[in-house]
């Protein structure tokens, strides 16, 4: 449960300020513009997501690959990262 509350940390942070921008709206009869207003904040956040998340590289199982794409023979720098 741990990790998976780690990995996924900014959902479950970004559902969390949403349901208390849900809550903050909802504790009276909202106008329409405080509808479309949670509305947005819903769609960005969304957006973010599916903008944002980190995706797996279509070369990472060929290594032999990488090695032939990077530094021809130079040095170079190179950044390994966790998709989380």
């Amino acid at each position: 449960m741990g990790q998976i509350f780690n990995q996924y940390s900014a959902v479950w942070i970004a559902a969390a300020l949403t349901l208390a921008a849900a809550v903050f709206v909802f504790r009276h009869k909202p106008r329409w513009q405080e509808l479309v207003g949670l509305g947005v904040i819903v769609a960005g956040l969304v957006a973010a997501w599916f903008i944002l998340h980190p995706v797996q590289t279509p070369l990472l199982e060929n290594a032999q690959k990488v090695r032939e794409q990077i530094g021809q023979g130079k040095p170079a720098l190179l950044e390994f990262q966790s998709p989380y």
